[in-house]
Parts: C-alpha cells; sequence; structure tokens
C-alpha cells in the first residue's frame, strides 16, 4: 500500500483545498492529512486563522477524502511523521516548490499546483473586513499601525490626533484629521489611546455612533463609566474590549493554563513589578508624559494576573504612592497591596522609578518566575523545593501581544464569540482601583517637595 501524507492550516475550507486534497489522493492508496495547531501556526507567524483546531480537523473529516487526520504541533514533526507513518510520498502545494526538498532523503516529495483565484486568506478578506479607525497621540498609534499590517480583514482607514509625528511616514492612510467625528464617520471600529480622563466620552461617542471599539487599558477613571459603557454596547449591539496587550501573548496564555492546572499548588501570592523611564527625557517641564501616570500607564497590566488568579474580591487594599511635586495627580511610584481571604498580593507601578520588572506566583508547591519585562515575556519557569523538578517554558512572542489583541477584536466582531481576554468584571475592577487612587480612599501619598524633606499624607 502505498501512503501519503500532506500537511496544511485548512482555514475556511474551500474548492481549492479540496481539490489539493484529491489530487493528493490519487498519487497513492491511503492519504494522511496534517492539520497545523493553532500553537504551531502563532509560531510562524500566522495568526489570521479564522476557525478553532476541531473546526478545521472536523472540516477535513467531513470532506471523506482523508483516510488519517493528525494534528502538526512542531517544527521538525514532518520528519518524525514519514518514519513513524512509514510514508511514500510527502506531497503539498506548489507555493512551496522546492522548500521541502529535504524531505527526499526520506520519501518521494510532489508539488501540486493550487487552484487558481481563491485562497483563505482572499475568503477572510471578504468575509471579515472592518475598518479601523485610531485616536490619539502615543508613539503606541505607529506600532498599533504596523501590528494591523499583519492582520488579514482589518484595515486602517483614518487617524485622528494633533500629533502627526508619531505616525510613520510611510503609512498608507486614507484620513488624518483632528476632529474625531470626521473620523468615526470613515471607520467600522476604533482603537482608543488618548488622555485616560478622555477615554470615557471618546468611548461613548464611538459606541453612540455604532461603532466597535477597542481601548487601551483603562476604559474609564471609575467603576460606574466602565460598566454604563460597557451596558452602552450591549445595547447598541456592538463590540467594547478593553485593550491590554500582555493578555494576548501566548506565553501568558500557557502559564494561565500552567497554574490554573495547579502546577504549583494553591496559589497564596502574586508579587508583579512594571516600570519604565521611558518618558524622562528633556528638561523638568516636559520629563513627564502628563496624562499617563505611574497607576493608568502601568496599573491595570500589573493587576491583570493578580485578578486573573486571586480573583476581583479582594477584602482589603493599600495605595502607598510617591507624587510629583508639579503635576496634579501624577504619581512617580506606586505600590498597592491587596488582602484576600487566602492570599495576598502586590504591585509596584513607576514611571518615575526603575526596579526589577518581574512577575513572581506563590504556591504551596512551588513558585512560578518570569524575568523582566515579564509583560512581555517568552519565557518563564517554575521552581520546586527540589530544583530537580524545575522546568522552563518558552514561547514565541510576535508583536509584543498586540497583532493577537487584534485578531480577537477582529474575530469578536465578525462571530457570535467574544474573545476578549479581559471581562467586564475585570475591567470595572481596574477602573475601581484607579478611582480610589484620585479620590485619595485607601491611601498613603508621599509628597515630594522640590529641596525639601519628604513628607507623607495618610487618607482613609
Amino acid at each position: 500500500m502505498k501512503k501519503v501524507i500532506t500537511y496544511g492550516t485548512y482555514d475556511l475550507l474551500h474548492y481549492g483545498h479540496t481539490r489539493l486534497l484529491e489530487r493528493a489522493k490519487a498519487l497513492g492508496d491511503y492519504l494522511i492529512v496534517g492539520v497545523t495547531s493553532d500553537d504551531f501556526d502563532k509560531t510562524r507567524g500566522k495568526i489570521n486563522v479564522e476557525q478553532s483546531l476541531n473546526e478545521r480537523v472536523q472540516a477535513i473529516k467531513e470532506t471523506g477524502i482523508a483516510d488519517e487526520v493528525i494534528i502538526e504541533e512542531y517544527e521538525g514533526q514532518k520528519i518524525d511523521d514519514i518514519i513513524k507513518y512509514d510514508i511514500d510520498i510527502f506531497a503539498i502545494g506548489s507555493d512551496w516548490a522546492g522548500y521541502f526538498d529535504y524531505l527526499k532523503e526520506y520519501c518521494e516529495v510532489v508539488y501540486l499546483d493550487r487552484t487558481k483565484g481563491i485562497s483563505s486568506s482572499q475568503l477572510r478578506e471578504e468575509r471579515a473586513s472592518v475598518r479601523l479607525g485610531m485616536v490619539g497621540s502615543s508613539p503606541i498609534l505607529a506600532k498599533m499601525a504596523r501590528e494591523v499590517s499583519y492582520v488579514n480583514g482589518v484595515t486602517l482607514h483614518a487617524v485622528c490626533t494633533d500629533d502627526i509625528a508619531h505616525l510613520p511616514e510611510e503609512m498608507s492612510i486614507d484620513l488624518v484629521t483632528s476632529d474625531y467625528e470626521a473620523m468615526l464617520a470613515h471607520v467600522d471600529a476604533v482603537y482608543v489611546h488618548s488622555d485616560p480622563a478622555s477615554h470615557y466620552e471618546q468611548v461613548k461617542k464611538a459606541l453612540e455612533e455604532k461603532k466597535h471599539v477597542l481601548c487601551e487599558t483603562p476604559v474609564a477613571l471609575s467603576k460606574e463609566e466602565t460598566s454604563s459603557l460597557y451596558a452602552l454596547a450591549k445595547e447598541q449591539g456592538v463590540i467594547l474590549m478593553e485593550a491590554l496587550k500582555t493578555a494576548y501573548s501566548l506565553a501568558y496564555q500557557r502559564l494561565l493554563v500552567l497554574l490554573k492546572s495547579g502546577r504549583i499548588g494553591r496559589i497564596v501570592s502574586v508579587d508583579a513589578t512594571c516600570t519604565s523611564l521611558r518618558d524622562i527625557e528633556g528638561d523638568a517641564s516636559t520629563r513627564f508624559a502628563p496624562k499617563w501616570n505611574s497607576i493608568c500607564t502601568w496599573g491595570p497590566t500589573a493587576m491583570l494576573p493578580v485578578f486573573q488568579f486571586l480573583g476581583t474580591d479582594y477584602k482589603e487594599k493599600r495605595i502607598t504612592s510617591q507624587m510629583d511635586p508639579v503635576k496634579e495627580n501624577y504619581d512617580l511610584f506606586s505600590k498597592i497591596d491587596f488582602l484576600y481571604e487566602d492570599a495576598v498580593a502586590s504591585i509596584k507601578v513607576a514611571k518615575g522609578v526603575k526596579s526589577e520588572g518581574e512577575l513572581v506566583i506563590s504556591g504551596t508547591k512551588g513558585y512560578l518566575y518570569v524575568p523582566a519585562p515579564w509583560w512581555k515575556t517568552d519565557y518563564y519557569e517554575t521552581r520546586f523545593e527540589n530544583p530537580a523538578n524545575n522546568k522552563r517554558y518558552f514561547y514565541q512572542l510576535d508583536g509584543e501581544g498586540i497583532r493577537y489583541e487584534i485578531v480577537a477584536f477582529a474575530r469578536t466582531i465578525n462571530s457570535d464569540v467574544n474573545l476578549s481576554r479581559i471581562d467586564e468584571e475585570m475591567s470595572i475592577a481596574f477602573a475601581g482601583v484607579l478611582e480610589d487612587f484620585y479620590a485619595g480612599k485607601d491611601c498613603v501619598r508621599i509628597n515630594v517637595a522640590p529641596d525639601a524633606e519628604v513628607t507623607t499624607t495618610v487618607q482613609a
């Protein structure tokens, strides 16, 4: 019996796929089809897959062409499979011509002509075209624009900004304006990265215009405002998602699964640190971005693992902040301690202080350590009393998680499944902490006066 094997993603299975499978089957007596897993696709930079692995496997089975379906999960698996299944012919589309010649050492390699005029990328573009607009004046807009280019079905059509210096010169945009309403009229969805105090009104306006919104964390600066925005999105039948790139990175997602499986036992402590000094350039009057203080810039990111592992129902919290002597409500450094029924957590965030940006999660069996900068990690370790049981985990990180965030946003818009990694409860919890900071609730504020001793103000 002559065995044939072929591989593919088979997203949105179409006539071109089935024709290729039929030609592969005709080469022998038994056809094995390898369907690439979601994780393997991501390591190859292929993040635009619209269907889940189970859906793609089921679609292949339903064609009745494959005699056997297997999952491709790692680099180099093709050689292992050829040997394991005693393969005679490896078949693949002609767009890979020459690439798999190294397999000729193990079996015959055949490149099959693909059906012209149809592709999964084309189908995704037709099915899920989202015209995106962006608003803000942050350098993150340029990064966001670059990441959008990696995502099928999403195109950047308009930008609302007062500072075009942050936009790449080579970027092609239909509309660049300082008129927010004009931008909204030009798009289907909007990414908001402006002054945190402006988020509520801008998000509200977009939702009222029935535009989908991806808003950089925090969505708003109070629990009531945040809750009302989610209610408005539901009323208008549109999507509101909080943008926090760490939550969408592959390593962080795998970390969640690992810890929820009980690998380090019951979690009793979470310690997260996020700091940066990138805004401290220039003279004294401009050395800090006035609109993004430490707690708005880093607070939700640092709180992410706390709320995901320990929940949002903490019993007490204490916010200790060192305040800028000139800028109102600008914390150079904040430390927040959370007390739970059976656990504790502590986060440190800063834009005026530098520290080791690591994440440590302690459990009853061991602990998990993520080195700096943990918020865009591709590596972490589980450590135990016996070092022989320690294990390291590595995952590829593309675009700091931003492109995966965009993919989740686009898929949520075009499906009945909400793929947001930050749910409404967590968004409201983030906003609640920020609201208390601005109100001075549960706060200890260290006021640093120029050329003077440190003074401390305690507010209940």
